[in-house]
């Protein structure tokens, strides 16, 4: 059954305070010169083969579901 990932991130310009939290905790545990943003990740399993247009569909779901697209980015690839 073939994969579609889908990430999604955070626009450069938007605050990450998930992302902040995570490189200050890497910061007191020693590891220096590390900075983090935090976003999501989404499997999507296809039903019957891959093709550019269920390729198509996935990326509307996450054009209107997966990601707000007003503060987050996604991109969509096929899993290996």
């Amino acid at each position: 059954m073939p994969r579609v990932i889908v990430d999604v991130m955070p626009k450069p310009e938007i605050l990450d305070p998930q992302g902040k939290a995570v490189t200050g905790a890497l910061q007191r545990l020693g590891f220096s010169g590390l900075a983090v943003r935090q976003g999501k990740r989404f499997e999507v399993e296809v039903d019957g083969d891959l093709s550019e247009e269920v390729l198509e569909q996935i990326r509307h779901a996450a054009e209107t579901l997966l990601a707000n697209t007003v503060i987050e980015t996604f991109d969509v690839r096929v899993a290996p």
